[in-house]
């Protein structure tokens, strides 16, 4: 095919992705979609490939176990106008049972050229706790009703069975309908406009567009790789807990290997599958491997999934990073970033001008209220930003979803206006970001005031073992989560757990800042005194860490 034509074909679909994204964070019934935007869309060919990757970047990898596990199912009884869905992470490869996927086969001359698909976090589908997000789980089933790759829509009709079971399993089921309605609609909206794309180009331009896509980023990939000095590098880090086992941390290990144009990522040295849901099962790992190989290489590469053709990953069966059933998952997040640090570190032996120090750990906060507002939700989710490390030539970003998912922080104004909570403060931490030549992120606090009775979930991690520095960098501050602020019972947790919580009642959550890249007495002078005067470095920690009056 030309190259025009290619790269026409892949702006209308990176397009397309965007149009999708807009329709259903604009349609969403939960502040998780339309607020956090805890969704993802994509478009696939007609193996499960992904295109172009989506904005929530762990998603990408797990379209391809997806539909390879419908395809297998189902094979030649999939039917035009069918939609699938799945919420199975060991069936399905979601990264936990919050997360729900529908997938839709796309036609054209009675033969499939491709799918259209999409993820989101729904507010409640059953298990333990409301919400369905948990802090100690010991099983899958604790977690919520399991959904295998199964039809909701057969050959166009609906079929109304499959909803009233997911609904039934809800103590949000008109939040979830909502959703589920609306995310169905977008990805059968991505069906129709692939289709309309094959009657216009023709479907073997547009198969021969994707094959072309996909090989061109393997090419790409090879390309950077090969660039590479070829070695073996290693590196390991500690999450705080598993949310059960409370005193123990637990290992991630990799080891990782460039050689012959080829990366090879080993995990196999990681800790033993936990007790807590804090378990990944190989689509998150994936996920983290490219994200780190991509943001160690730079930033022109694009990914899809022909760039699997270059990456090889070793795992070992029942371990953290490659879980057996039905061991809990519900925590995956914090483990993927975490995971991210430690392969960020092992890379930056290959390509020091991209090492980057250790990042804060986005975190979820879920408060299940007694009653509520009046025609509001009782159920309040939201995603909790943090920040980024320092790195060579640049500051970590601070008060940010911190690497792959490109999530929202829920505004004060909406928390307010639909729940029974105050926010008393909502604000910087200052010297929370490590110390270095390059400085870490800073990260943000909230108070929250509860205005009645409610269950408070926090999930989070990077509190016990806080970002690390890089290169005579120092440490980010480590996170904190303190409950019933002011009262006698007033205490800081050190894992993530459940609440019960009355009326009036105060916490604060703090989120963990980045750590610092170099000497911190080689910081630029300048760079010190915007600092001190946005906040961000105290005048006592600029002379005591930093070696300067300002």
């Amino acid at each position: 095919m030309d190259a025009i034509t290619i790269q026409i074909l892949r702006n209308k679909i990176a397009s397309l992705v965007d149009e999708m994204h807009y329709h259903f964070y604009r349609s969403g019934y939960s502040t998780i979609i339309r607020e956090s935007r805890d969704f993802s869309c994509v478009i696939l060919d007609r193996t499960g490939r992904l295109i172009v990757a989506p904005p929530m970047f762990f998603h990408a990898p797990v379209y391809r176990h997806l539909v390879g596990r419908i395809r297998e199912l189902y094979g030649e009884e999939i039917a035009e106008g069918d939609v699938f869905v799945s919420n199975h992470p060991y069936e399905g490869g979601l990264p936990h049972v919050s997360d729900m996927a529908f997938v839709a086969p796309i036609f054209s001359g009675g033969e499939i050229v491709g799918f259209s698909g999409t993820i989101a976090h729904k507010a409640d589908v059953g298990g333990t706790n409301p919400g369905s997000t948990s802090a100690n789980a010991t099983e899958m089933y604790h977690e919520g009703v399991l959904i295998p790759p199964i039809r909701i829509c057969h050959a166009g009709q609906h079929l109304p069975d499959v909803e009233r079971m997911i609904l039934a399993n809800s103590r949000q089921p008109l939040l979830v309908r909502g959703d589920m309605t609306a995310q169905i609609a977008v990805t059968q909206m991505g069906a129709q406009r692939v289709q309309e794309l094959c009657g216009r180009f023709g479907a073997n331009t547009m198969c021969d567009a994707f094959a072309a896509i996909l090989r061109g980023a393997a090419e790409e990939l090879r390309g950077a790789i090969a660039r590479l000095p070829e070695g073996v590098s290693s590196a390991e880090g500690l999450i705080d807990n598993d949310g059960v086992e409370v005193d123990r941390p637990v290992k991630l290990a990799v080891t990782i290997t460039i050689k012959n144009g080829l990366a090879t990522f080993d995990f196999r040295n990681s800790d033993r599958q936990a007790r807590g849901p804090i378990n990944l099962r190989p689509s998150m790992v994936e996920a983290c491997v490219f994200y780190s190989l991509i943001g160690s290489l730079g930033p022109r590469l694009h990914f899809n999934d022909g760039m699997r053709d270059c990456v090889e990953l070793l795992f070992a069966p029942n371990t953290v990073t490659n879980a057996s059933a039905p061991a809990p998952v519900s925590n995956y997040q914090q483990v993927n970033l975490k995971l991210v640090d430690v392969i960020l570190e092992a890379m930056a032996k290959f390509n020091p001008a991209r090492a980057n120090a250790h990042g804060g750990s986005s975190s979820a906060l879920l408060i299940s209220w007694a009653k509520g507002r009046p025609g509001q939700s009782n159920m309040q989710y939201e995603i909790v930003g943090s920040a980024y490390g320092g790195g060579q030539g640049h500051d970590g970003a601070g008060c940010t979803a911190a690497h792959l998912s490109n999530l929202h922080v829920t505004p004060i104004e909406i928390l307010e206006s639909e729940y029974p909570c105050r926010i008393n403060r909502f604000d910087l931490v200052p010297d929370s970001g490590g110390a270095g030549t390059w400085r870490g992120g800073v990260s943000f606090q909230r108070e929250y005031e509860l205005l009645e009775d409610a269950m408070v979930i926090r999930r989070f991690d990077k509190a016990i073992y806080p970002p690390s520095g890089l290169n005579g960098g120092e440490n980010g501050r480590g996170g904190r989560f303190v409950v019933r602020l002011g009262t006698p019972d007033e205490r800081e947790t050190r894992a993530s757990g459940r609440y019960e919580m009355k009326a009036g009642d105060r916490f604060l959550l703090q989120s963990a800042g980045g750590g610092g890249y170099g000497d911190p007495h080689q910081r630029d002078e300048a760079s010190l005194h915007a600092d001190v005067a946005e906040g961000y470095v105290t005048r006592a920690a600029a002379k005591s860490v930093y070696g300067r009056e300002v």
